[in-house]
């Protein structure tokens, strides 16, 4: 899954796809380096960040959803926590919702309900806002699961069957990095369902964290190698800025898991 920010104000790549074409470009270039899904976001979830009214958000995505839509068959995935953003975007010809607020808001739910789109159920405490004052859990890797068995089973009941849902732990959305850490050593342990598992840690502080350097441009390579590891423990989409060496980590793991190629002499 490769991540497209049409927003001024991102983590990491805040400002570089504002402009329809540049973002429409940058898409479809994330789909020649091997991405399989394009998630495009119109507002930041960065701790701190500002609000974006629904109608600005559905200003940003839509041109660039409908744009792509019509260029490639790559699948594409609306980054929102609004249920009008998001109806927009299935009409424009979004495949999936990609929700941080794990489809918790009546109007997202409704407006997911009634489509066959796909969904990423994410787990997060509290709100992009505040997320990062002081994250407590008893048990983080229990009460993930626990949000994730307690999500299916309420869009089970608006329709929502566990054969269109992705489940994200949520790295760095309301946790410390001794929590992050417990996550990634669990992995196998939230799976719920048979789910796919979703891990989204590109360039996130957690792995400056881990380094003990905040330079942007040092978290590359870490990135790769948690895509590579975290496919190894079961995730199946990995959501990333750098599609290319994600995509050619990820491909070389599930050839070796596989035994793709054995026998060729190559």
């Amino acid at each position: 899954m490769g991540i497209l920010n049409v927003t001024p104000d991102s983590f990491s790549d805040g400002g570089s796809y504002v402009h329809v074409e540049k973002a429409i470009q940058h898409g479809l270039r994330m789909v020649e380096d091997g991405a399989d899904i394009i998630d495009i976001g119109g507002e930041s979830t960065r701790p701190g960040a500002a609000e974006v009214p629904a109608d600005e958000e559905i200003s940003r995505v839509i041109p660039v959803i409908r744009a792509l839509r019509e260029r490639t068959n790559a699948l594409i995935s609306i980054d929102t926590m609004k249920g009008r953003v998001a109806g927009a975007a299935i009409l424009a010809g979004a495949d999936i919702v990609n929700d941080v607020n794990g489809l918790r808001e009546p109007e997202m739910l409704a407006a997911v309900a009634s489509t066959d789109v796909a969904v990423v159920v994410m787990h997060m405490q509290g709100q992009p806002r505040t997320m990062q004052v002081k994250p407590r859990y008893d048990d983080v890797v229990t009460e993930v699961r626990d949000f994730f068995s307690e999500r299916l089973e309420t869009l089970h009941k608006a329709g929502i069957h566990a054969d269109r849902v992705a489940l994200d732990p949520g790295f760095g959305f309301g946790k410390t990095l001794d929590h992050n850490i417990e996550l990634l050593r669990a992995l196998p342990q939230l799976r719920v369902n048979e789910c796919p598992l979703l891990v989204g840690v590109s360039r996130k502080s957690m792995i400056a964290g881990l380094l003990g350097d905040k330079d942007m441009n040092k978290r590359f390579w870490p990135t790769v190698a948690l895509t590579a590891w975290m496919r190894e423990a079961g995730a199946e989409i990995s959501r990333v800025h750098d599609v290319q060496a994600n995509a050619h980590a990820m491909r070389m793991m599930e050839a070796i898991m596989t035994g793709a190629g054995a026998g060729t002499g190559v």
